[in-house]
């Protein structure tokens, strides 16, 4: 298979292959963690979930680090990445232990949602940094490659980490404290696997490197304005994380719905409930799976916007035949394609954002780029929040996520042919 070559031949690079590692262990805790907070907030028996209780905690766990985020890319760019990795993981692994804590002493929910808060803004310094240190280690020739490759591969690790905390759920009740020490012991790895890469490896340039605190926080003001100009000029990169932002929003608003579809419609217990979700994150996973296959041979026969735009109309026509049913079989085989069509938009999203920015402004661009993700999530959500009846069977949200489709793919089909080649 042409992903299996291309993987050897990446995985003969050390520096690449030491930063997939921290990526996988990194991700596959981030599946963990995630998972365990899902099925705390969502699946609990004593909780009457709503979709705007999903909708509230998203925004909890989310809208805050959008603020902030920004700046934390500012600061990405003048901090050893690698450095970053090490004690962005050792911090989670503490965080982390703290949320099982809380989650055995029975909390409020203000205290549980700002203990994950704390371990989910951790964890945007940690992905931003991975995503701008992989032009670090593999060369410009193979970036495409590693673009499919090593995101995907950290997706599916998180899908991997994700399916070992349903069964750990479902093995064991009352576990939920048990499935985050899981996750802070999975983070607790990806921080000593990162102390295999030389400090300097990952960037930024040493002249740009600021180690005191006070003179970084001092320069955000004005890394961050320079990052925003920087973004404007590279009018590629604008427009694609432009196109991205909406797909995710689609995502995040169809994610919304097959929560409440698996809690309410297709299950009579909770734990039946969470094993269809467990099921269709599953599948959803071998989706993004099949966009590492398809993606590289994909882009090289369309480009990158040719691809994109090829992704947007598939789902446009694909996401109302199969989810207008609401039945679990059609949701299932959306879940692979909507997989399938997200990452791959976001393979070209990503090679054309690093091929297009440059290495000073790489950290706070993918911060943004970040940022973006998380705003059409939580935003994605309120809307879905609106529009689902209690059983999550919504005919106009269906409709509506499918002319959105089709707005990004008529729009991308546009940008290349009056536009920059993106």
């Amino acid at each position: 298979m042409p992903v299996v070559r291309d993987l050897r031949v990446l995985l003969r690079l050390t520096d690449f292959r030491r930063l997939l590692a921290v990526r996988l262990l990194s991700q596959s805790a981030d599946g963990v963690y995630q998972v365990a907070l899902a099925t705390y907030v969502v699946f609990s028996p004593e909780k009457q979930t709503s979709a705007a209780a999903i909708a509230s905690a998203m925004a909890v766990l989310l809208l805050p680090y959008s603020v902030i985020g920004p700046f934390a890319g500012v600061l990405l760019d003048r901090w050893q990445r690698r450095q970053v990795l090490l004690y962005g993981n050792l911090l989670r692994a503490l965080l982390a232990g703290c949320t099982a804590l809380l989650v055995l002493a029975s909390v409020p929910d203000w205290l549980f949602y700002a203990s994950a808060l704390s371990v989910t803004a951790v964890n945007r310094f940690v992905l931003a940094g991975l995503s701008a240190a992989l032009p670090r280690v593999v060369d410009a020739e193979r970036l495409v490659m590693a673009n499919s490759l090593s995101p995907t591969a950290g997706t599916l690790a998180a899908t991997a980490g994700g399916g070992l905390a349903f069964a750990v759920r479902l093995v064991a009740s009352d576990s939920d404290s048990a499935v985050v020490l899981v996750g802070a012991a999975l983070y607790l790895c990806s921080a000593l696997a990162s102390l295999r890469m030389p400090r300097e490896l990952l960037g930024p340039e040493p002249e740009l490197v600021q180690p005191r605190l006070g003179a970084a926080i001092a320069s955000t003001a004005r890394g961050l304005v320079g990052g925003l100009r920087h973004l404007a000029e590279r009018r590629s990169a604008a427009r694609v994380l432009a196109a991205m932002t909406l797909l995710r929003f689609c995502y995040g608003a169809l994610t919304v719905m097959v929560l409440m579809l698996c809690r309410y419609s297709w299950s009579d217990t909770e734990s039946e409930g969470l094993a269809l979700l467990g099921l269709a994150v599953a599948v959803s996973g071998a989706g993004f799976f099949a966009a590492a296959v398809v993606s590289p041979w994909a882009i090289g026969r369309l480009g990158r916007a040719g691809w994109m735009v090829t992704c947007a109309a598939a789902a446009a026509v694909l996401e109302p035949a199969l989810g207008l049913p609401f039945a679990p079989l059609p949701i299932l085989i959306a879940a692979f394609v909507l997989g399938l069509i997200t990452q791959s938009a976001k393979i070209a999203t990503d090679t054309v954002v690093q091929t297009s920015v440059d290495d000073a402004f790489r950290g706070r661009v993918f911060s943004l780029y970040d940022v973006l993700f998380n705003v059409a999530f939580v935003v994605a959500a309120a809307i879905a929040a609106l529009m689902l009846p209690a059983d999550g069977r919504s005919v106009p949200l269906v409709v509506v996520i499918a002319v959105i489709y089709a707005a990004v793919a008529a729009t991308l089909a546009r940008w290349k042919h009056i536009g920059p080649v993106i």
